[in-house]
């Protein structure tokens, strides 16, 4: 189990030259008032909402937020302040590759899955922090076995991921219980599995 005991040497810095993220400000007229507001021009991304049909259980990554630590640390006295569970997921900055194409590579690298592009399926896509970013995720599903198993996942490079697999007896609960930081996007995916099954 990771826990922020690997975290060390935090330093903060003004963020000058991102090939992620570029803060601007924004000027414009709102009912002939001039208006200013900050934002962040980010990429797009993709998620990925697992079954896994075997185990009876859905599919999350477990992983280090930098943002989230800072948040919490000074009201949270966890163990593991910064680690969230979140969907697997990836922005789209391959301009080579479909959107399917780019949730296929996360699947991959983050689960260690090789799911064939046709049993991805587009849920819908959505805005998030449409107060400072606006960015647009699309949300994809997928059902898994261990015949599609090629790794044991984890992310490329640097990334410092764990696979976590929930039970579908327990998913309900998880969703809702705080004590597992998790971002909208996964009780948005657990809650339209649970619909999508009563229809």
């Amino acid at each position: 189990m990771k826990s922020t005991k690997s975290i060390t040497n935090i330093r903060l810095c003004e963020c000058k030259d991102s090939p992620y993220i570029k803060p601007k400000s924004m000027f414009f007229c709102e009912n002939g008032k001039e208006r200013k507001w900050d934002i962040i021009q980010a990429h797009d991304s993709v998620a990925v909402f697992l079954y896994h049909k075997q185990k009876e259980s859905f599919v999350v990554v477990k992983q280090f937020r930098p943002a989230v630590y800072l948040k919490e640390m000074a009201n949270n006295t966890q163990v593991e302040i910064g680690w969230t569970y979140e969907l697997c997921a990836g922005i789209t900055d391959k301009t080579d590759k479909t959107l399917k194409q780019i949730a296929q590579e996360e699947i991959l690298e983050e689960c260690g899955y090789n799911v064939p592009l046709e049993e991805i399926y587009k849920v819908t896509e959505f805005y998030s922090s449409v107060g400072f970013a606006g960015s647009k995720q699309t949300l994809f599903f997928a059902q898994i076995d261990e015949n599609y198993r090629v790794s044991d996942g984890g992310g490329v490079d640097d990334e410092n991921i764990e696979v976590i697999f929930i039970p579908k007896s327990q998913a309900y609960s998880f969703i809702f219980n705080e004590s597992y930081p998790k971002t909208s996007g996964v009780m948005f995916a657990f809650l339209w599995f649970f619909k999508k099954e009563v229809l």
